[in-house]
């Protein structure tokens, strides 16, 4: 497994080499979302502490991925559902066709024997 390369990043005014196997732009990427998180903790709550707007900005973070992990829930409890039910539409319709095809067999066919 590769070690990957240390990446330069700046969040709030600190530069920091970052040792990712990421693709340095998704590194830069997220400091720089980390960095407006932090921007935005100070914005809301003026302290000089950098360690409390840092911990803010994770908890702002975290309230994030947590709703987003519950919006896919959601999503993914809803397309579960709304496959149940096009399978059952789907089972329905072809029982519907196989007895409309057992139904043909069973009429006259005008054929004499």
């Amino acid at each position: 497994m590769s070690e990957g390369r240390v990446i330069p990043v700046e969040i709030h005014g600190q530069r920091y080499p970052i040792r990712s196997t990421l693709d340095p732009v998704d590194v830069a990427q997220l400091a720089s979302y980390v960095d407006e998180k932090i921007k935005a903790a100070g914005e809301t709550t003026p302290t000089g502490d950098s360690v409390r707007l840092a911990e803010l900005a994770a908890l702002n973070i975290a309230d994030e991925v947590f709703r987003a992990r519950g919006d896919a829930k959601s999503h993914q409890t809803d397309l579960t559902r709304r496959t149940a039910e096009l399978e059952r539409m789907l089972d329905l319709a072809l029982a519907g066709d196989a007895a409309a095809a057992d139904m043909a067999a069973l009429a006259p066919t005008g054929r004499s024997f």
